[in-house]
């Protein structure tokens, strides 16, 4: 028998109001919940992670170090260290809360992202080791380059990212 692959549908405030199919909450853009993680090292550097083309949305564009949506009945920060260990290899980490948004996009595929999105942040200094089938490559870079790279190049990165960019400032990250 298939598990199906469930996401949370939440309401504004992010209170679970059932559950759907991911695929299914896509293609009707129903507000779900997410998270995006951000990691950085002791270096002052970021984690940046490169979608595989495989992905049904956004394929192929630079992102956060990973992003994903918890299953019914998962907490967020677990959900995202288990997705952590899956897409980059990453397994013992610390996360916490960064702040949270409500984002809405169309793609040209007919799908959309309607999430809840989680932000949180933590501190790798370890072997990153990807899985090709969600992640094409990865790059530590530091906030500047990262800002610079974004503003030159805005195409090449998810939706999703050059929001969260908009709403922080790395310089308070670690303070």
């Amino acid at each position: 028998m298939m598990i199906k692959n469930e996401v949370i549908l939440v309401d504004a405030q992010d209170n679970p109001i059932g559950s759907m199919e991911k695929l299914e909450a896509h293609q009707k853009g129903c507000l779900h919940r997410g998270f995006s993680v951000i990691i950085k090292n002791t270096k002052g550097q970021y984690l940046l992670q490169k979608r595989a083309h495989s992905k049904y949305h956004s394929p192929g564009l630079w992102t956060n170090s990973c992003s994903s949506h918890p299953s019914p009945g998962e907490e967020t920060i677990q959900a995202a260290i288990r997705r952590l260990n899956e897409e980059m290899g990453i397994k013992k980490i610390s996360l916490r809360p960064l702040f949270s948004f409500i984002y809405h996009i169309e793609f040209e595929n007919s799908l959309s992202e309607h999430e809840f999105d989680h932000v949180l942040i933590g501190t790798y200094n370890n072997d990153i080791q990807t899985n090709s089938e969600e992640v094409e490559e990865f790059l530590w870079m530091y906030p500047e380059e990262i800002n610079e790279w974004v503003t030159l190049n805005p195409e090449k990165f998810t939706y999703w990212f050059k929001l969260i960019l908009s709403k922080m400032s790395f310089n308070k990250l670690f303070d």
